[in-house]
Parts: structure tokens; sequence; C-alpha cells
């Protein structure tokens, strides 16, 4: 879902570069270097707004700011996030999906890119229905259903790698090429489309993720997927431009060491994406201040005296 940028954020979505990249980038193309081993102050992140991304940038941006640096968040797509950083004028991407989702982009920048980790490792890509939708139970059931679904499924981003997998593999597998069309538009979108079914209690079948609000939201099914044509279960990565580590020491110190669970991602997520938020900053800040054993793991001694 599609949320409010909080204080810092740069809207990006036609591409990036211009005297905004120029102005934000954080201390220049990559091995700039830092001085005596600290962290540069300014830190460039990009964004693209899906639930899980939004709450944990939100959550980074708060944390960096408390610790004095100088963040700006730039929205971008898929695509141009993953090229940004790539090229230096992006400093750190959080939510890169491996091994499935985000392979090809992966593939694409592997020499120009610095990899921080692991963070979450329950993500799963899925097809859902509503609770109500009985007979749909499989994706081997979609075939037999297609007239009552509207012929639909209602897809994200067309770049999303979530497009990818269920265009590419799962459709054609599931022999769905015919009875479907793969509708795409962006991760807002189909929310829309699945508040607007819910609310009348119509059939539709949508392309979904785990983690996403949604789930707490609504009574949702994932689609059994005998054959595995969504995937396994992944992990959300973050990585940072070529010479990160050695610009921000610390700061990839602290990624690097960064973990969350379901329970802590999903209350995240709540107070910063969930119905009726429009601060997501803010939210994160309410999450940070209640979750005080995080911080402490995450940051160890670097925690101490930091108030939200």
């Amino acid at each position: 879902m599609r949320v409010g940028r909080g204080r810092g954020t740069a809207l990006a979505s036609a591409g990036l570069g211009g005297a905004l990249l120029l102005s934000a980038c954080s201390g220049g193309p990559a091995g700039g270097g830092s001085e005596a081993g600290e962290d540069l102050r300014e830190v460039n992140i990009a964004l693209i707004a899906w639930e899980e991304a939004v709450a944990v940038t939100h959550m980074w941006e708060a944390i960096l700011e408390e610790k004095g640096y100088d963040v700006t968040v730039t929205e971008v797509d898929v695509a141009p996030a993953f090229q940004g950083v790539a090229d230096g004028e992006l400093d750190l991407y959080l939510d890169m999906w491996l091994p499935v989702t985000h392979h090809e982009y992966m593939e694409r920048h592997r020499d120009s890119i610095e990899s921080l980790g692991s963070w979450y490792d329950n993500a799963v890509l899925t097809l859902a229905v509503p609770e109500y939708v009985e007979d749909v139970r499989s994706i081997d059931d979609l075939p037999a259903h297609a007239d009552a679904l509207g012929g639909s499924i209602v897809g994200i981003e067309p770049d999303a790698g979530l497009t990818q997998v269920t265009r590419d593999q799962a459709m054609p597998l599931y022999g769905l090429d015919e009875g479907f069309e793969l509708e795409t538009s962006s991760g807002a979108g189909m929310m829309e489309r699945l508040d607007g079914a819910i609310a009348e209690e119509r059939p539709v079948v949508v392309t979904l993720w785990r983690p996403h609000p949604a789930y707490a939201q609504y009574d949702l099914r994932d689609l059994e997927d005998p054959q595995g044509g969504m995937g396994g279960t992944e992990g959300l990565h973050s990585i940072g431009r070529a010479g990160f580590g050695e610009d921000y020491p610390e700061l990839a110190g602290w990624l690097r060491d960064w973990s969350m669970d379901d329970d802590e991602l999903a209350s995240l997520e709540a107070l910063t994406v969930g119905p009726g938020v429009d601060d997501p900053e803010a939210g994160a800040r309410e999450w940070l201040s209640q979750n005080p054993l995080f911080l402490e793991r995450t940051l160890m001694d670097a925690a101490e005296g930091l108030e939200f």
C-alpha cells in the first residue's frame, strides 16, 4: 500500500539523476571514504513503496536521525532502485528478496553492490483469495473458476519480481495463460481492487506476499502451490552501493546484525502502513519506543540514550 512520505523523503519516480540526486547522494560516488574510520553523515536510502520496505525504511530513518545522520529517503520503482545503488547514486536499499524474486537484479548488478546480509527469513510470494471464495484452495483450482474470477489475476507493478514469477513461472506451469490475464498496476492498485471486491464479497484472486498487513486486515487464503510455481521461502536482504562498508563502517555493522521475527515485523507494519496511517516515520518512532530490546539487540552499546 503506497503511503504518504515522511520527512526527508524525495520522490524520484521518473528515474534517478539530475540535481536532486547530485545533491542528496551521500558523500559522492562509491569509494569516497570516511575520515578516521567514522561513518559519512549523509545517507540516501532507496524505497520501493511496498509495505515491509516502507516499515523498515522509516524505522531506520528514525534510528539514524537520532544517531545524528542526515537521512534522505528516495522513492523509486524497482529497476531504478537497483540501478541507483549499483551506480552509487543511492547508498542503501533494505528490501531485496532472494533467492527468487530479485534474482535477475542481483545477477545484473552483482559486481556493483555490497551485500549487507539478510534480516528476515520467512518471506513468501503467493496467490491469495478471500476466505469466502470457498472452492478455490489451490492454484490448480483456478482454471475451473476463471469465469467466476473474471479471468483476472490482480497484480502489482509490471517490473516487480512477484509479477515476473507469476507471469513467467506460475501461470504457464498451471495452465493459466488461456483463462486468465495478469493485470498489473501497483501495490496500491492491487489493494484497492482487493478492498472493493471484499466490500461486495465478490470473488477475486491477487498476487500477494508475506509479510503484508493485508493479512491482518482481512481473512485471506494463500492458495496451495503443489508444483512450486511461486517459489519457496525467501530472505529479505539489505544491499549497499560499492564501498558502503568502507564509508559507513558502523552502520554496516548494525545492518549486518539486524534481524526481525514475524511478530516484530507485523507490529511494525501495523503502525507504519496499517489502515489510517498517514505518517509512517511517526509510527516507526512509536514502535521503537515500545521495543527497546530490539534496539539493544541491533545497536548494542550504540542504543544507549536513544529515545523515541
